[in-house]
């Protein structure tokens, strides 16, 4: 179905540095602008964000320091792209939560003042959350081709549960798989270790998340003021830190990492601990 405009409406991706707006910079935009007489116009642009753009990041979008070293920053192209999206209403996937608000800050840091007041914003990904919900009867219905009667009592939900498993092997033996990395695998086989495997963050160091490992395989906080630092460098560097996890409102299996880590780095161990 074609879409039915009374003024023209503007599609953008962003690539960046990363995914803090107050910080980070575009790399690339693309803008797919469509008028409402039905003809497409499309601008991509390059950009030198000025600042590093970090290994883990090019590891996702492909772009590194070397492919935008030469191109225009923000600045230098601001006024071309907010000629290029005049008049027209916004569109993207996750826009609304990070595109938009991203893009704003880059105009207002190059002293271009994009005027949002009576843009119509689009969403396509809330579409997707709202139509298509991710819950458990959602998940049941589209593997099972069943309603799930009951739902959120503990025997129903995890009879489902079972089911749903047992559907998603049928559905998914081999199946590729391709990772950000752009490696290809057929993750989902009978196997336990294998779909533990598939489904287990990795990264994660207690079974929250609030300490995981980084990409040189170091034990990092991931939560606070000290997010990002090495465990074992702030318990030594402030040792009082120790003390207010432990007394704080934290889980118990966190506390545990935490203590192992502690004891690790007292005995001056730099061997990798099976923490779960």
């Amino acid at each position: 179905m074609e879409l039915n405009l009374t003024k023209p409406i503007a599609f953008f991706d962003l690539e960046t540095t990363g995914i803090k707006v107050a910080t980070d910079r575009i790399v690339e935009i693309s803008i797919v602008r469509q008028q409402v007489d039905g003809s497409v116009k499309i601008k991509t642009l390059r950009i030198n964000p000025e600042m590093p753009i970090p290994p883990e990041v090019t590891e996702i979008h492909g772009i590194s320091d070397e492919d935008v070293k030469d191109c225009p920053t923000f600045k230098q192209v601001a006024r071309e792209l907010a000629q290029f999206l005049d008049n027209c209403d916004l569109a993207g996937y996750n826009s609304n939560h990070f595109d938009i608000p991203l893009l704003v800050e880059e105009f207002l840091r190059a002293g271009v003042d994009f005027e949002m007041k009576g843009r119509r914003c689009v969403d396509v990904q809330n579409i997707f959350h709202k139509m298509e919900p991710r819950n458990l009867s959602a998940a049941y219905k589209f593997y099972c081709d069943r309603n799930l009667e009951n739902a959120h009592s503990a025997e129903a939900d995890t009879l489902a549960t079972f089911e749903i498993l047992k559907s998603q092997l049928d559905r998914y033996a081999d199946v590729e798989f391709k990772d950000r990395k752009g490696n290809i695998t057929q993750p989902v086989i009978n196997d336990i270790k294998a779909l533990s495997d598939f489904t287990w963050s990795t990264k994660a160091v207690d079974l929250i998340g609030h300490i995981v490992y980084n990409d040189k395989n170091v034990e990092v906080f991931n939560f606070g003021k000290h997010k990002g630092k090495a465990v074992t460098q702030v318990l030594k560097d402030e040792p009082s830190y120790y003390d207010w996890m432990m007394r704080g409102e934290f889980p118990l299996s966190t506390k545990k990492v935490l203590t192992m880590l502690k004891l690790r780095n007292n005995s001056n161990s730099s061997v990798k601990l099976d923490l779960f």
